[in-house]
């Protein structure tokens, strides 16, 4: 079953969930000659990155066309074997992700079975679900937060819709609202503090004692203001503190866990099973969020998860795109002994977004139960392909 071709799709017609931040997911169609074609999203939709990725995917496409869709491992080696790919980073990384997924795609297809069915079947029959971001409120419409009560307000909606876990971050707005619009490196001010502080007690008080809280500060703060602000959340018994600094040190990483008493997650910006390799070494988290659009697919996002087991860390998949990203990570999730929760982001409850898939996956009362669908079980709607900026590479 050879590659023919391969279309790369930057869609156009997303909506973030931050206003006014770029919202442009890459996602290629691996074509055989067979007939049968695979989709795969890279985890990099958001973060002012739209180019890069979309040109990475083509150079990649050029070294692959004509090779067997179902070596899959084969691929992925001559990929990154590439000069560039010894050396990663998220753009080829995420090329090589969306690639990945592709050709599982294609192979569940050509099989007639879900994905998971060839990655070892189902460990999970019903997945738990979080409301990911509620800073940016919860529903079909986002807004950016300030006050308590408002945060307390858009946990009694994801409650509302089941949820028992709720992720916030409390220090991304500043008072007036404005997106990184105060310094969280160093030593927190006494107004940053209380402020944060109020936010979270007010998602506490709203949830109650049974609501599980993650906090994320997208390495905001570095290591002395993340042990600053966790020790003050410490009291709220927080679920697990995401990327509390950056994962560019991990002995940082690993004084925070030493320091706060709160389990560590991270791993949407660390990639490949060498990028993980430190971090479970040095026991610096206790959670990873591996996103299978940007740490290798598939392919790597299975052997990162098995490798953090041996560790007995936990694994919470890191979404934050498409449809297509959603649907490639629950069929990872079902198949691992070590998940933990689905993330499920406030971006994949607006409606410009749903419609760039063509089958819409939420959670029903706080779980998601996996598709049957051969594949992924998600392709792109025919509208997102229509307004695309799109190549095709033979």
């Amino acid at each position: 079953m050879k590659i023919t071709s391969i279309d790369i799709f930057l869609v156009t017609i997303g909506q973030p969930s931050v206003p006014g931040s770029p919202w442009n997911p890459v996602v290629v169609r691996i074509n055989t000659d067979e007939g049968i074609s695979g989709y795969g999203e890279v985890g990099l939709c958001y973060g002012d990155t739209k180019e890069a990725p979309f040109g990475m995917c083509r150079d990649f496409a050029k070294l692959i066309i004509g090779m067997d869709a179902s070596n899959i491992e084969a691929i992925w080696a001559r990929l990154h074997n590439t000069f560039w790919g010894l050396g990663g980073g998220p753009v080829i990384y995420g090329a090589m992700s969306a690639i990945d997924i592709a050709l599982w795609d294609i192979k569940g297809k050509a099989l007639n079975t879900p994905v998971y069915n060839l990655l070892g079947g189902k460990t999970n029959t019903k997945l738990r679900a979080y409301a990911s971001q509620i800073q940016f409120d919860w529903g079909p419409k986002a807004k950016v937060l300030t006050q308590p009560e408002e945060y307390g307000e858009a946990c009694l909606k994801a409650k509302e819709d089941g949820y028992d876990c709720v992720k916030v971050d409390p220090l991304c707005f500043n008072k007036e609202g404005k997106y990184k619009g105060w310094p969280c490196n160093g030593i927190l001010q006494q107004e940053q503090l209380r402020i944060a502080h109020d936010r979270v007690e007010a998602v506490r008080k709203a949830g109650g004692d049974d609501m599980d809280i993650i906090i994320e500060v997208h390495s905001l703060t570095d290591a002395n203001s993340a042990v600053q602000l966790g020790h003050m959340l410490e009291e709220f018994n927080i679920f697990y503190y995401e990327e509390p600094t950056m994962p560019m040190n991990v002995e940082n990483m690993a004084e925070i866990a030493r320091r706060v008493k709160i389990p560590l997650a991270s791993g949407e910006r660390i990639y490949t099973r060498w990028g993980y390799r430190p971090f479970l070494e040095k026991h610096a988290l206790h959670v990873i969020q591996p996103d299978l659009g940007n740490c290798g697919g598939l392919t790597e996002g299975k052997k990162i998860c098995d490798m953090a087991r041996t560790y007995d860390i936990s694994v919470q998949t890191h979404i934050c795109g498409g449809p297509q990203a959603t649907a490639a990570a629950l069929q990872l999730e079902t198949v691992i002994p070590n998940f933990l929760i689905h993330e499920h982001h406030q971006a994949a409850l607006l409606p410009e977004n749903i419609e760039t898939g063509i089958y819409d996956y939420q959670p029903v009362n706080g779980y998601f139960t996996v598709s049957d669908r051969p594949g992924i079980g998600q392709e792109l709607s025919q509208k997102a392909m229509d307004t695309a900026i799109k190549v095709t590479v033979k």
